[in-house]
């Protein structure tokens, strides 16, 4: 294993990050305050910022070479090869309706691979912990996803139809026709993987995510026993398109390939 991975280390800091996070973002949940749309007085900007800051805060005194990734504030370029990835609230829409399904996500990517993963869902405490080569921890227990025989069987969910483009949501659909579709989940942004990987789901099928959206799932979902990958099957890293699939059981890859494809690779 490279020098640059220390992963308990980097495990320990990671849960020290989310406990920041969630410290920032408490207050702001259900808070009622400015309803008004305003961009600047939002609960979930508050909690966003709050959030982000205090996770950086830990990292510039802890972790001064590594590169930081956020989706508030930008990047600080670091020299260490290693970037911290962090999204503080993945599912704005979800916190600001008062729904418990948004998540604190931190990743680590090194060299444009994603090798340790949080998901932390700080009003529920509900905490998923992957890292490469580690069996996917919940609340310090390890999860399974579950297997899969037929796409038909399977229950399949995505945050929602309107983030996709008319051509995307053609092939979702193509895809959702072929599962077992009256189980469909619309809604839950990471909380969906963080279910997948628990084994309450079998396929989770996106687009237009960004690094911060995608890149701390990866290894929660592999080291529960998923597999994670481009609408192409092919591995997430660093210059994927933003195209994202989860699946509970990895035989089903080539078939839900071929389905969101419309039976024709691409």
């Amino acid at each position: 294993m490279p020098p640059i991975l220390r992963l308990d280390d980097d495990i320990a800091l990671a849960q020290r990050l989310a406990e920041a996070a969630g410290e920032a973002i408490r207050p702001h949940f259900r808070s009622g305050v400015a309803t008004e749309r305003k961009a600047d007085a939002s609960p979930v900007t508050l909690a966003d910022r709050a959030a982000e800051e205090a996770m950086r805060r830990i990292l510039k005194a802890e972790r001064p070479q590594d590169t930081v990734i956020g989706e508030e504030f930008g990047t600080d370029e670091g020299t260490s090869g290693r970037s911290w990835v962090l999204d503080p609230i993945d599912g704005t829409a979800g916190f600001l309706a008062g729904r418990a399904i948004f998540g604190t996500l931190i990743a680590l990517v090194v060299e444009g691979w994603p090798v340790m993963g949080v998901i932390d869902q700080p009003i529920a405490g509900e905490r998923w912990i992957g890292a490469s080569g580690k069996p996917t921890l919940f609340n310090g227990q390890p999860v399974k996803t579950r297997s899969c025989r037929t796409l038909a069987d399977a229950t399949i969910a995505t945050t929602g139809p309107h983030y996709f483009s008319q051509h995307d949501g053609d092939h979702f659909m193509q895809l959702a026709s072929k599962t077992d579709y009256r189980r469909m989940v619309m809604g839950g942004d990471c909380y969906n993987y963080a279910m997948l990987a628990s084994g309450h789901l079998d396929i989770v099928c996106e687009a237009n995510l960004n690094l911060h959206d995608w890149a701390a799932l990866v290894p929660v979902v592999e080291g529960a026993g998923g597999l994670m990958c481009d609408w192409n099957g092919d591995p997430l890293h660093v210059g994927s398109s933003g195209h994202v699939l989860a699946l509970g059981d990895p035989a089903r890859q080539d078939d839900v390939v071929e389905a969101l494809m419309g039976g024709h690779h691409h």
